[in-house]
Formats: C-alpha cells, sequence, structure tokens
C-alpha cells in the first residue's frame, strides 16, 4: 500500500531535487500497479513517477519512441498504432491479476524497472532488449543517462539493462527510448485441444521448433478459459499465434495444420483478444486470497512441477512461452509458498512471489538468493548507485 503522504514531481529535476533532500529512503514507484509484488518496500514515504507524462519522440520512420516514465501503457500503444507499429515485446498489464482492477493503468517506466515481457518473449525479445536509452536520477540525486536515441549508439557502460528489472532500487527512471517493430497485417492462432500439460507442452514444442515463426505459445488448463473470445477459449488447449502479412499467415497456417492437426483457427480481433488476455494472465483469475508465483523453468519439466503443485497445494496454472513460464495460484501461505520454491528447485526452475498479503511478502524469500559472487557484485553497484540507500529498500531482499 502506497505511504502516504507520497510525493509526485512533474519534472526530472523535481525528482532530483527531492532525492537528494530526502532524509529517510523512499518507496519508489509508478502508478502503483505492481504494489503487492516482491517485498513490501521499507519506507515511510512515496516517491511517484505518476506525474513524468509525455511521449517526446516519435520517429515511426526509424522506429523508435521516447516518453517520460509515467507515460501510460496505453498511450505509447495508441500513438504506434497512428504508424502501424507495436511494441513487440507485448509489455502487460496485470492489473487484474493483481487484484487492483481499478487502480490507475501500467506506466513505461514501472513496467521497465521490473522487465515485464508479454507473449512475444519467446522471439528472444525481452522488454529490457527493447530500451535503447534511459534517463533517470541515482540515489544521490545524481541525473543520469546511458544510451541513446538511435538503434546503433556506443556510449560506454550500457546501464539500461542493469535498470531494466531492478524494480525501482538503483535510480528512479525518468525517461525510456524504445526500438518498436511493424504491426502485423494479420494474425491467428491456432487453438488445439490437448489432454494435459504433457500433451500440451510437447504440441507448443513442436509448432516452436518448426520453421512457421510462431509467435505465440501458451496453454489453458482444464477449467481455465478467456471467456468472450470467439465464443470462449476453453481449456485444456494448446494456443499457438501467427503474425506477418496475409500471404506469409496463410502459408503458414496451413502448414502448421498439417504438423498438428485437429485444431480451430481464430483470426483478426478475436485473436488479438486473445492473446491480449494471454499477456495479462486473464484466464488465471486469482481470487482475492490466492497468492501467484511466475517460474520460469525448462518446458521438458513443466508438466511434472504443474503436477507436483496441483497434489501438494491445489494450484491452478497457466503456461506461457511454449511452457517455459508457468503462472501459478495457490493459497497464500508460508507452506503453499515453500512447496512452490521446492518444486521450482526440483526442476531446476527459478520462482518469483508475485502477489501475496503484506505478511507472507515480508516473511519469506520472494525470489531465489543470488549465487555469493553475484550478491558481492549488486552489492556493489547498488552502493555506487544508491549510497545512502535511499530507493526501495527491501524491495527484493530482506536488508537489501
Amino acid at each position: 500500500m502506497s505511504a502516504v503522504p507520497d510525493l509526485a514531481p512533474r519534472t526530472e529535476e523535481e525528482v532530483a531535487t527531492a532525492l537528494r533532500n530526502a532524509a529517510a529512503p523512499l518507496a519508489i514507484e509508478g502508478s502503483g500497479t505492481l504494489l503487492g509484488m516482491l517485498r513490501p518496500v521499507q519506507a515511510a514515504r512515496t516517491l511517484s513517477t505518476r506525474n513524468l507524462t509525455g511521449i517526446t519522440l516519435l520517429r515511426p520512420q526509424e522506429m523508435v519512441v521516447s516518453a517520460r516514465a509515467g507515460t501510460t501503457l496505453a498511450e505509447i500503444d495508441a500513438a504506434l498504432a497512428e504508424g502501424n507499429q507495436v511494441l513487440v515485446p507485448e509489455p502487460p498489464d496485470l492489473r487484474g491479476l493483481m487484484g487492483v482492477p481499478d487502480a490507475p493503468p501500467p506506466t513505461i517506466g514501472g513496467l521497465v524497472a521490473a522487465n515485464l515481457s508479454g507473449p512475444r518473449r519467446i522471439t528472444g525479445f525481452a522488454l529490457r532488449d527493447a530500451v535503447l536509452g534511459i534517463r533517470f536520477v541515482n540515489g544521490a540525486g545524481e541525473v543520469l543517462r546511458s544510451g541513446g536515441r538511435v538503434h546503433k549508439n556506443v556510449t560506454g557502460l550500457d546501464l539500461c539493462k542493469l535498470l531494466a528489472g531492478s524494480h525501482g532500487t538503483l535510480g528512479v527512471i525518468t525517461e525510456v527510448t524504445l526500438k518498436v517493430g511493424p504491426a502485423a497485417e494479420r494474425t491467428a492462432t491456432l487453438v488445439l485441444p490437448v489432454a494435459d500439460e504433457a500433451a500440451g507442452v510437447a504440441a507448443l514444442s513442436a509448432a516452436l521448433t518448426s520453421p512457421y515463426g510462431v509467435t505465440g505459445a501458451a496453454m489453458l488448463p482444464a477449467g481455465a478459459s478467456a471467456n468472450g473470445v470467439d465464443g470462449g477459449v476453453a481449456g485444456p488447449a494448446a494456443l499457438l499465434r501467427l503474425e506477418d502479412v496475409e500471404a506469409s499467415v496463410t502459408y503458414r497456417m496451413a502448414r502448421l495444420q498439417q504438423l498438428l492437426p485437429a485444431g480451430r483457427v481464430i483470426e483478426a480481433e478475436a485473436s488479438r483478444a486473445l492473446w491480449r488476455a494471454i499477456r495479462d494472465v486473464a484466464p488465471l483469475a486469482p481470487g482475492q486470497e490466492e497468492a501467484v508465483w511466475r517460474v520460469s523453468v525448462r518446458p521438458s519439466r513443466a508438466a511434472g512441477m504443474v503436477a507436483a503443485l496441483r497434489d501438494g497445494i491445489g494450484a491452478r496454472v497457466m503456461l506461457d512461452w511454449g511452457g517455459g513460464l508457468v503462472w501459478v495460484a495457490g493459497p497464500a501461505s508460508a507452506e503453499a509458498h515453500a512447496a512452490v520454491m521446492a518444486a521450482a528447485g526440483a526442476v531446476g526452475g527459478t520462482f518469483t512471489l508475485f502477489r501475496a498479503p503484506d505478511p507472507l511478502r515480508a516473511a519469506v524469500a520472494v525470489i531465489p538468493p543470488e549465487p555469493p559472487a553475484l550478491a558481492a557484485l549488486s552489492a556493489r553497484v547498488k552502493a555506487a548507485l544508491d549510497p545512502a540507500g535511499r530507493l526501495n529498500p527491501g524491495r527484493m531482499r530482506a536488508g537489501g
């Protein structure tokens, strides 16, 4: 929950001034969509970037957009759509997943800080890979920048990827520059009924290792659905998306149906709506009393892990990234969290406690521990960028 009263600067210099004048640590946030993620921040006051708004550069011919951190994802998507372009990594709107459907929409600064990517991540394109340049204020109140506003730049140490995924612990992002891509002329999805997770992952893997250029590979387990999409798409079903010009999608979908027969194809807006639902993890629909975990795992090990979690804590799941990303909903308890940690560890996976009540988030490890060498390096980076420990203390690890 946001600390009150908060600070909501309207300019980058106001952000810098607020940090230079800070007498105590601050909780850093954008619109507050992800406040229930990771650990509760140990700070009495919040600094929000929600008032740092506006697209500052839009060059469709160069496939580049720059925006201040508080600019909403919806605003950027709308501006890009006018030039028939998109953010390739499909950053999600997770208000429903986080149990705050009426919260303000997510901001680009918050999404970059969390490095959140959608279904197209399987193409090898995470949100941090789209960041060409970044402006931020470090814990000492100094304005810094890294990268630039062109696709090719050599500007020394690349801090863009360091800030992306740092969850506001290394600096307050004030502006980002992103590379974008062309919007597909046509999108179509093959919906393939499957018996269970093992069969679903096998179908997804067959499609992903084919030459047909799949850009979305997810699975709805039994009981999960994407309601309102083409009359409803219900699990258990493997979902395979193709995007490109009309002729290419037509050819590749015909070949994909030969490889994986017995499916049905949904087109155009129905397909786009389905993948927005997958992007936002809407089919999981966790209850208010449930916790949510995000587990990264080798796809071939996903089915076994899911079975263990169903047997152990009655978990409900949704799979994305060909089975390499497993969203888990289950009881918000220390016992359930320990079960998720154990199941992920048993198959060589990693976990994130994505949503839970504050007492649970404060009591458990929300991400796996770092190896000693990496932990020492992380501590040195933190000391260099936030020497006084003002930025989101305790967000990722206790005491950090």
